[in-house]
């Protein structure tokens, strides 16, 4: 066995791509800040029964567990840190008003969620906790909206759905929790076919809205089809209330999709995945939750967004190289000062060791350090 192989889907992170995320990283942090938003930073590992409480079955497949061994219980490395957050703002700050919060950190999953992701994803995000209405929604998607133009990534569009439609229509429809999984599983992969063999038995007003959900994806037309065609219930209708709103209020581009229930048992109503620069594939996930927080003894109201900040440095503007100046191998009082002054004032200064004059040009400089008429000047290399 080679010893330096990694395992799969984990990848270490070399000098270009890590002054890339570095830069984003502290783009976004700023950015998060000047909007109100405090940084926390949640541990890596917990007890099992915290870190996926609240979410559901969501996350216990994509967590890394073990035992403790001062314990004896069970661990778990963190697969998403939302809920991590959700628990600091409920058990720890106990505040009564608004909360924002923000997050950087890296999580583990088990297995990648795509062909090409990894499964060190490097996750930053933004969640507001104790604000019920659309609102807030609005807010944490214009600052998704941004945090994306502050990366470079451009013509962002979202996908809004919510999972009051599904959830109403499959708990006044009679549907077994089995069954709602499985349904779930169709709609989420769009399968028509699969969808209809598991909707046969359901009574028609259920087995037809089911059947519909899939086909009512695209503009703000589709909220009045779905208000027309789906069953009267108050759910629904809120719901469907929530999502004009969004669309009246947001100013961003956005496509309705009442099939994409990403996270179903974890959130609680607006969902959304958005694009960016033609993108196949979301560049960030988000939605509110609103239950997490009960689990850990206070409700509150929460809605946030997340990205793996690995991904947007892939696609992102590539970040240049900082020019650097070379220093000569010497000892000189003089020179050690001009080093220090350019270093001072914020530049990149290598000094180079005797004997890799031949390796040089590995180093980068595009500027040297010259003694010239006394005194130390930067030429170009």
């Amino acid at each position: 066995m080679r010893t330096w192989l990694l395992p799969e889907f984990v990848e270490d992170v070399l000098p270009d791509e890590a002054r890339a995320i570095e830069t984003y990283r502290a783009r976004l942090l700023e950015l998060f800040r000047v909007h109100g938003y405090e940084l926390v930073a949640p541990p890596m590992l917990e007890y099992i029964e915290s870190l996926l409480t609240g979410t559901g079955h969501d996350l216990d497949l994509r967590t890394f567990k073990l035992i403790d061994q001062m314990s004896g219980r069970t661990m778990g490395l963190r697969a998403d840190m939302t809920p991590q957050v959700a628990r600091i703002d409920a058990h720890l700050l106990n505040r009564e008003g608004v909360t924002r919060l923000c997050y950087c950190g890296t999580v583990l999953n088990t297995r990648p969620r795509g062909l090409t992701a990894t499964r060190e994803p490097l996750q930053i995000g933004a969640e507001i906790y104790g604000h019920a209405g659309i609102e807030s929604d609005v807010e944490i998607q214009q600052l998704l909206r941004g945090a994306l133009a502050a990366c470079g990534i451009g013509n962002v569009r979202l996908d809004v759905g919510h999972v009051g439609a599904f959830r109403a229509i499959a708990r006044r429809g009679g549907v077994t929790p089995e069954l709602e999984s499985d349904v779930l599983e169709a709609l989420l992969a769009k399968d028509r076919s699969g969808l209809d063999a598991l909707t046969a038995t359901l009574a028609a007003p259920t087995r037809d809205a089911l059947r519909l959900l899939p086909e009512l994806y695209g503009g703000a037309e589709v909220l009045t089809r779905a208000a027309a065609a789906l069953p009267p219930y108050p759910e629904i209708g809120a719901a469907l209330a929530d999502l004009a709103a969004l669309v009246r209020e947001n100013g961003m581009a956005m496509s309705i999709d009442l099939a994409d229930l990403r996270g179903y048992h974890y959130h609680s109503g607006v969902v959304f995945a958005a694009y960016g620069n033609g993108l196949a594939s979301a560049i960030a996930l988000g939605g509110r939750y609103d239950e997490v927080g009960k689990a850990f003894g206070r409700a509150r109201p929460a809605t946030g967004f997340s990205m793996d900040l690995r991904e947007v440095v892939r696609i992102a503007p590539r970040v240049p190289r900082p020019s650097a100046i070379l220093a000569p191998a010497s000892g000189d009082a003089t020179l050690r000062a001009a080093i220090d002054a350019l270093r001072r004032a914020g530049e990149t200064v290598i000094q180079e060791l005797p004997g890799h004059e031949s390796t040089r040009h590995e180093l980068g400089c595009e500027r040297r350090l010259v003694h010239r008429g006394g005194k130390w000047e930067v030429d170009a290399l």
